[in-house]
């Protein structure tokens, strides 16, 4: 049986010669060279982002914590518990109104970022995975709905099934079957929503944070940087005919300002 081969480095340490071409190594070399620590976990940012519209991607990962909280408690307890009793009613209030203000810190987080143009510098996957995000959570919010077992979810299951079925998905999206719908809410779309915005959150580290949208990037366009050129030269040789003519009553002046 043949022994791996190894050298010695400086310290005398054995080195494996074959350690380059493991998975593992190659792995955790990458993941060092996208987030490095001091990235992953910066302890300092840029001024900017003191701005209020950098808070609403933070309120949404808030807000989706007491999501999946209150849902966890909501799961454990059932239908008969969150309708009948009055802590029951308590966390699924609380549920309510964590889904509620996780939307609205997403919806002006995500049209924030769009007005900013966020995918710029390399950051197109980020701004691709918050809107992907966005439309897996609206799946994930309707779910809960039709899973609410009273009225109200009945109503709307029934009305979102012809939905379905007009579209020809209504075979396999059943959102008259509390079973499939409460696997989808509870388990498959949850974990599609945490999954990508883990995935965010690390390509925000390993791109930083988009910046403000710098003054007169509007004139980096071809044809409106060409115009704007042509308006600041009119403007300029304008300027310079009324510097050098004289006022009425005048004479002209030669080159050192003396009277003709």
């Amino acid at each position: 049986m043949s022994s791996i081969p190894t050298s010695s480095s400086a310290g005398g340490e054995p080195i494996d010669r074959h350690a380059s071409s493991s998975w593992t190594v190659r792995l955790r070399e990458s993941a060092l060279r996208s987030w490095p620590p001091e990235r992953l976990l910066p302890d300092r940012q840029p001024s900017y982002v003191d701005s209020w519209i950098y808070v609403f991607g933070a309120a949404t990962i808030g807000a989706l914590v007491v999501i999946i909280a209150s849902g966890v408690i909501l799961g454990l307890k059932g239908p008969a518990w969150w309708h009948d009793t009055s802590v029951g009613h308590f966390f699924n209030s609380i549920h309510l109104w964590s889904v509620e203000l996780f939307f609205f810190a997403m919806v002006i987080h995500l049209w924030g970022k769009f007005f900013m143009a966020a995918w710029r510098g390399g950051r197109a996957r980020t701004w691709m995975s918050g809107a992907v995000t966005f439309l897996v959570a609206i799946g994930a919010a309707f779910t809960g709905y039709v899973s609410q077992q009273n009225f109200d979810s009945q109503w709307i299951s029934t009305q979102g099934k012809d939905a379905m079925s007009s579209v020809g998905i209504g075979a396999f999206f059943n959102v008259t079957n509390f079973g499939q719908m409460y696997t989808y809410h509870v388990l498959l779309l949850p974990a599609a929503v945490v999954a990508l915005v883990v995935g965010h959150i690390l390509l925000v580290r390993r791109h930083g944070v988009v910046p403000p949208l710098p003054l007169g990037v509007i004139d980096r366009e071809p044809a409106v940087a060409e115009a704007a050129a042509a308006t600041r030269a009119a403007a300029t040789r304008a300027e310079e005919t009324d510097l050098g003519r004289p006022e009425s009553g005048q004479r002209p002046a030669d080159q050192m300002g003396r009277p003709r």
